[in-house]
């Protein structure tokens, strides 16, 4: 893999009649991550997919996947495993019959049937009739049918839907071992716990414009500090020192909240030198510490920005 983003896209647009579905969004997501494409529904995340599979044409703009341009996917979708919805395989064939299937429509050797098979944990049950696998199984299955042709980049929607707590720690162990293999795997799902489990690079999309991408930790971490003293009688005092720093104090309790102004960063430096101007006004702090959000707090927060700024 070279440094080369594998998709990129350039104010990327498709309308249907006069409705935009996709408007000017700009993608990038480098190798060997496990990216997350989370928006309402309506957002965009399927017409986006279907353009960059080549199963849909853009109005207008340009992309790139995996070096190759969006106008010419024939270069490129031999690299490109997507798993849309639901794997569909034949119900009377056995798993490795299947996969073999697959390897002679697909053009690649179909030794390397057996070993997709051990990656997912279906070596025991390859010979066994697909209508006879458990949901998870056939969710495996799927898995190992997109990363048999050493796919460079994946594409997958709702990929736990229906499992239970094990098979969803085992897709996602799956979907984390493909990407440590190389290839870039993006992940459409509703299920936002999943997604900040799952993902390290988050793609978030609404009426088809680009809200957030970038690091899943970068949106996650150290949000907001949680600030603590020996004497509850110092707290008004520490809220004030504390806004007088720029941040945006609440009280819950017996602690403080506090963010930084929007478009800050609440950075090491920060919160060394909340720690000193308390240490210099007598108010011994029992609690400093960042408290990160969740990806829910943080998608509602980002969504309502994004439909705010829509409307002025």
């Amino acid at each position: 893999m070279t440094s080369e983003p594998v998709v990129q896209t350039d104010r990327l647009t498709k309308a249907y009649g006069g409705r935009t579905v996709v408007d000017a969004l700009d993608l990038s997501l480098p190798a060997g991550v496990v990216a997350g494409f989370v928006g309402p529904n309506g957002a965009g995340k399927s017409t986006t997919l279907r353009m960059l599979l080549g199963l849909v044409r853009p109005t207008s703009g340009t992309g790139r996947v995996l070096g190759h341009d969006l106008s010419r996917p024939q270069d490129y979708l031999p690299d490109v495993g997507a798993l849309i919805e639901a794997p569909a395989f034949y119900p009377g064939l056995s798993g490795r019959a299947n996969l073999r299937v697959l390897a002679t429509l697909g053009g690649y050797p179909a030794a390397r049937v057996d070993a997709c098979l051990e990656r997912v944990s279906l070596a025991d049950r390859a010979d066994d009739a697909y209508k006879t696998y458990s949901l998870g199984m056939k969710r495996r299955l799927g898995i190992a049918a997109r990363s048999c042709p050493h796919r460079g980049c994946s594409c997958s929607t709702r990929p736990t839907n229906g499992l239970d707590p094990q098979g969803i720690r085992d897709m996602r162990g799956l979907l984390r071992s493909l990407a440590d293999g190389g290839p870039t795997v993006l992940v459409s799902s509703h299920l936002l716990g999943e997604v900040q489990q799952a993902c390290d690079w988050l793609v978030m999309v609404e009426s088809g414009r680009l809200v957030w991408s970038g690091h899943t930790a970068d949106l996650l971490t150290g949000s907001e500090v949680v600030l603590g003293c020996e004497h509850s009688r110092d707290l008004p005092r520490l809220e004030e020192l504390a806004a007088r720093q720029g941040l945006q104090v609440r009280p819950v309790r017996d602690r403080l909240h506090a963010v930084p102004p929007s478009g800050s960063a609440l950075t090491d430096a920060v919160l060394a030198r909340l720690n000193r101007t308390a240490s210099d006004a007598g108010i011994t702090l029992i609690e400093l510490r960042r408290e990160s959000s969740t990806l829910e707090e943080q998608y509602g927060a980002l969504l309502a920005d994004s439909v705010a700024g829509s409307l002025r």
